[in-house]
């Protein structure tokens, strides 16, 4: 991040950061470079820094800018998706008989990488409950390289204090790996608070509009962001310039979404922990939440991911996410449009019988943008 970036607010960067006027036209977004190859000023003479767009890419390049300075970092990188960039982390990180302490709610998607993929290669791991330090520091080994932590995570909006877990990292001499999708960097800046690497979904909240799949690194450190950018060439998950180009555009409202997300899902806990046949409300906003005082603390709200418990079992909590109208029945989150789903059936069946296994009775909502008014109807309806 430049000196420069440094100088301005977040929503300043939002839309400045990466966003240089195009020198040939003067246009104010940059263009989206639908290219393969470039044009050499003779042999390895590279206009600009260009040869290959998997190696690198203007459109991507504007991209990559920006996320290292909403983030406060020293590095950004764009992948195809989430899940991508997690794989290029790990095994840029790890090698075979290394450990690692990931938590014991954690979104499936990353958990399956764990246990299906990156253990076939000799890696170890083993569960934590990262809202509590010293349950962290108990399941370090000294071949723990990695230290993993969603805050709030996915799905039961359990909040892990960065800074507290960064002290056990650095006393482990392991890296601590933030995955930020839940809070973006809008309402929390975890390199700030002591992390190396902050990991990003694109696809949810920094794209906002679910029309985009992407992933992002934030490396704090330039020597680690400059080996991740060598295994992001050497592996070429990386993101596709009009995917770029859609995160980059809605990275220029984050701000104003996350504070109307924010908004709407305040309302529809407090609703909810009113509601008869809701039996537990997981929101970090709530006072009586277990995390609140830390997320209090280390994020300017609260955001719009909501979870709740409903009485009657998962047939129950089925039968609300069927019965939702305005809340659409889909998988994802972050987007401007609400949405509902049954993480035991859904997001979540990868750690059915596992550790981080989650309730039957759970219904985890995306809350956007629309009228809070029309929202808390349909979960009234919706609940019967």
């Amino acid at each position: 991040m430049s000196d420069q970036h440094s100088l301005h607010s977040f929503e300043t960067l939002a839309i400045h950061a990466g966003n240089t006027a195009d020198p040939l036209t003067g246009a104010v977004v940059p263009p989206i470079y639908q290219v393969s190859t470039y044009k050499q000023d003779g042999v390895g003479g590279l206009r600009g820094g260009y040869e290959y767009s998997r190696s690198a890419n203007p459109t991507r390049t504007a991209l990559e800018e920006n996320l290292a300075a909403i983030e406060g970092g020293r590095r950004g990188l764009a992948f195809a998706s989430g899940l991508a960039a997690e794989d290029c982390l790990l095994r840029t990180l790890l090698a075979p008989g290394d450990h690692v302490v990931i938590p014991n709610d954690a979104y499936g998607g990353t958990f399956r990488l764990f246990a299906k993929v990156v253990s076939r290669w000799g890696v170890e791991w083993s569960v934590a409950d990262t809202s509590d330090p010293a349950a962290v520091r108990a399941a370090v080994t000294p071949k723990t390289k990695v230290i993993w932590v969603e805050t709030p995570s996915n799905p039961l909006l359990g909040i892990t204090d960065i800074a507290a877990v960064a002290d056990v990292a650095r006393g482990a001499g392991a890296k601590l790996v933030v995955d930020n999708t839940f809070a973006s960097p809008y309402l929390q800046q975890p390199i700030a608070l002591g992390a190396d690497i902050v990991v990003h979904s694109l696809t949810k909240y920094m794209g906002g509009h679910s029309d985009v799949v992407g992933g992002a690194l934030i490396a704090a450190d330039e020597r680690v962001g400059e080996e991740l950018a060598y295994h992001q060439n050497a592996m070429g998950a990386v993101a596709g310039p009009f995917d770029a180009w859609l995160v980059l555009r809605g990275i220029k409202t984050l701000p104003v979404r996350m504070d109307r997300h924010s908004e709407n899902a305040g309302r529809v806990a407090e609703m909810l922990t009113k509601h008869p046949k809701v039996t537990k409300v997981l929101y970090p906003g709530l006072p009586e939440h277990p995390g609140h005082e830390i997320a209090a603390k280390q994020m300017k709200a609260f955001g719009g991911m909501v979870s709740f418990r409903i009485a009657g079992g998962e047939e129950a909590a089925v039968e609300v996410c069927n019965r939702a109208k305005l809340f659409t029945l889909g998988e994802s989150l972050g987007g401007v449009e609400s949405l509902i789903e049954h993480p035991g059936r859904m997001t979540h069946a990868s750690v059915v019988g596992s550790a981080l296994e989650v309730p039957g009775d759970l219904v985890r909502l995306s809350v956007g943008i629309e009228s809070g008014d029309d929202l808390l109807a349909d979960l009234k309806q919706a609940l019967g």
